[in-house]
């Protein structure tokens, strides 16, 4: 059996999906905290089984049976989510899981700037200290984020950045593909493994893809963090998202997500989607 978490989420829902294409429904299982939101999943057969990372007593009744589990990461900023997870990787150990697949991050390191990357590694301790077969999926970071992490180029024809650094960014939907590809392989790999596309572009060459597709200059200035976060806000984002965010362009900037790696283009057996092809597709429109 085959148990995916999150699957009313855009990553793991996508990954369920793609499962549906050549596996029997009757051998997945789909975990939620609100079961009714997955019933396009149960009219075609899937279990939906209700279960939520902050009720870890209903955990291991919703984990139970599982040989493989993907275990989605919360996204939730304002929550304890090492902690969440914690609860989940006991559950699957309580449940006796086969296998865990967890979807962590690219440059999950303890002294990264960016929040998210430090409960990845703190997560992935967990799981390796857990005694369960376990693999985390090092993602590359999703590029869709792209559309707002540019800002207003078309108004400004500028981007503006307060750190520029090499991001590896790779398509959600290649990740939940690969995903999908790897829960269904009889040789799972142990231990983290990258999940990127296969180059990794700065800020600067961002900036004159859309330039390019757009048929204008547009160019890429470094702006102060504090006056960069000012700017955040007096456009309408609230300071704390906009510090979340900062931490993405401080660990860019330190190298955190420089790194590319062959193993996505080999799962995939296609070149995986490229941050320029994504960034000139929204500029066109």
């Amino acid at each position: 059996m085959i148990t995916i978490t999150g699957a009313t989420g855009a990553l793991n829902g996508r990954t369920v999906d793609h499962l549906l294409q050549n596996v029997d429904p009757s051998e997945l299982t789909v975990v939620v905290r609100d079961p009714a939101r997955a019933e396009r999943f149960a009219t075609r057969g899937v279990a939906v089984r209700r279960g939520d990372y902050a009720d870890p007593e209903g955990l291991p009744s919703a984990f139970e049976g599982a040989d493989r589990l993907l275990l989605v990461s919360s996204n939730d900023q304002s929550a304890d989510a090492v902690a969440l997870h914690a609860a989940a990787v006991r559950a699957a150990a309580s449940a006796g899981v086969g296998h865990v697949l967890y979807t962590s991050h690219q440059g999950a390191h303890e002294a990264s700037p960016f929040a998210p990357a430090r409960d990845h590694a703190a997560t992935e301790a967990l799981l390796a200290d857990s005694g369960l077969p376990w693999t985390a999926l090092r993602n590359g970071f999703y590029a869709h984020t792209l559309a707002w992490m540019l800002g207003p180029w078309r108004e400004t024809g500028v981007v503006s950045v307060p750190a520029d650094g090499p991001v590896s960014w790779t398509s959600r939907e290649d990740a939940a593909e690969a995903a999908a590809l790897l829960l269904v392989r009889d040789d799972l790999p142990t231990g983290p493994v990258v999940l990127t596309a296969t180059d990794a572009p700065r800020f600067a060459d961002l900036a004159r893809w859309v330039g390019e597709a757009a048929h204008r200059e547009v160019g890429v200035e470094a702006v102060d963090e504090d006056e960069w976060v000012q700017r955040a806000i007096a456009a309408g984002q609230p300071a704390g998202a906009a510090r979340f965010t900062l931490g993405i362009f401080r660990a860019a900037a330190g190298g955190f997500f420089a790194g590319t790696d062959p193993a996505l283009r080999d799962l995939l057996g296609r070149e995986p989607v490229t941050a320029k092809g994504i960034v000139q597709s929204f500029a066109r429109d």
